[in-house]
């Protein structure tokens, strides 16, 4: 019965994201043609032109909403889902207002604008809630079996277990107690999630899923994220998959040094007021030098040094040495608290973009004493420096702060070997999202 309601997933999620976006919409069209169209704007716009300029305003909500994932309803947990929801229409709606006084070429009173956000807010909240639990009643928790392996599954395991309203690990078995009652377990449940174990192992495992119909999630190794963003090529009758090391061609390094460029120049031209405010408010707050410098990694290793707001009380690390930041910190004053959290700490490094040392994307720059330590557990951290290091990266926006550091090699090698110019600006866009999110900002759990 549960198989046969699968079928009609898709078909739900179209329902949710149809009602959502006519039910926005229509807010929209009423306060375009009952207001700005008729008392604002000078030349105003008849029936077609309306109509075009209400369909602009879905087309741009729909963006926002697949960026942000603000349709992912049974993806993203309840409240995670309206933050996307909200943003995306906040986003949309500065977009619009910019839309309208372009079309009226002036500034015009943004009192609807904002009395149409908080309409689509309450209405947003409104349908997601009842649409939330009409899909939970339908599709309720998956009971999951979690075959672990030589490593500690700790991490995975507590990742799925935060998903309690998607996933139920059930029970948990190694995969050294043998094929038949592995099997035996495997057709209990709705789901396998394979961990990190020997290929040979986890390939029948998964096969054996595939056999009997069962969903299985595994844990990608780093060899699997090579040959998955490899090139298929074909030669006799044998299909081959081939697999490069060159980092980015000289077309999209130039263009992605274009890129950064412009961005950068933006970029410190708009927050030169932010600059002032925080520089004052540690000044006040800690006394002592506003910015902190420290020695990073960047492409082929090489050495730069980075520029960041201070956050932590000066010789924070004479007794402790170097070490990652952890929850409740104590070394980092109440204002670099703020400034972590909210990422703004990491803004004085567009002036390292600009410098060349560094991209608006890429891998985020490690210390060499912490990269060296980790290098001995995962030799293969070092593939990160095949480009430049970045302001936000793929690690970023997909992973979190306190993510370990073999999850956010996988993640860098995922954006490395799939690079474009496109996942660039989409990952820009994405980064506003990650940045008042608890769980992108918080340090590593003691």
């Amino acid at each position: 019965m549960k198989e046969s309601k699968e079928k009609y997933k898709r078909i739900i999620k179209l329902l949710f994201s149809t009602v959502m976006v006519m039910g926005l919409g229509s807010i929209y069209a009423y306060v375009w043609i009952e207001y700005y169209n008729k008392h604002v704007i000078q030349l105003g716009f008849y029936r077609r032109g309306n109509w075009m300029i209400v369909l602009l305003y879905c087309i741009l909500l729909m963006f926002f909403f697949n960026t942000y994932g603000g349709f992912k309803v049974g993806q993203l947990r309840f409240g995670n889902l309206l933050y996307s929801q909200i943003l995306s229409t906040i986003f949309a709606n500065v977009f619009t207002y910019f839309q309208i006084a372009l079309i009226d070429k002036r500034f015009v009173n943004p009192a609807y604008m904002f009395i149409m956000t908080v309409c689509d807010i309450a209405f947003m909240i409104t349908w997601t809630i009842l649409f939330h639990a009409f899909y939970k009643s339908i599709f309720p928790p998956r009971k999951m079996l979690l075959i672990s392996g030589d490593k500690s599954d700790y991490h995975l395991l507590e990742k799925m277990n935060a998903r309690d309203d998607k996933y139920q690990i059930c029970k948990l078995i190694n995969y050294r107690e043998g094929v038949e009652k592995i099997q035996a377990e495997i057709v209990k449940y709705d789901g396998v999630i394979i961990g990190d174990m020997p290929s040979n192992d986890r390939n029948w495992i998964l096969k054996y899923c595939f056999q009997e119909a069962i969903r299985s999630y595994s844990v990608p190794k780093i060899s699997d994220i090579l040959l998955r963003s490899s090139d298929e090529m074909n030669l006799f009758d044998s299909p081959l998959l081939l697999s490069r090391n060159f980092g980015l061609t000289i077309e999209q390094q130039f263009l992605k040094r274009c890129l950064d460029i412009s961005i950068a120049l933006v970029g410190i031209i708009l927050c030169s007021p932010i600059f002032l405010f925080i520089a004052l408010g540690i000044k006040i707050s800690d006394r002592g030098p506003v910015f902190y410098t420290q020695t990073r990694l960047t492409l082929n290793g090489n050495k730069f040094k980075i520029y960041k707001f201070r956050t932590m009380i000066q010789d924070a690390e004479a007794l402790s040495g170097p070490r990652l930041a952890k929850e409740e910190d104590d070394r980092i004053f109440p204002l670099g608290a703020f400034l972590r959290a909210t990422r703004m700490d990491e803004l004085p490094q567009l002036f390292n973009i600009i410098k060349g040392d560094m991209s608006v994307v890429g891998p985020r720059p490690e210390r060499p004493e912490l990269a060296e330590q980790i290098i001995k557990e995962i030799p293969e951290f070092e593939y990160r420096l095949k480009v430049k290091a970045g302001l936000t990266g793929y690690a970023q926006v997909y992973g979190k702060y306190n993510t370990t550091s073999y999850d956010k090699l996988k993640l860098d090698l995922t954006y490395i070997r799939g690079y474009s110019l496109l996942l660039d600006f989409k990952l820009i866009i994405m980064t506003p999202k990650v940045l008042f999110m608890k769980e992108s900002s918080e340090g590593v759990k003691r």
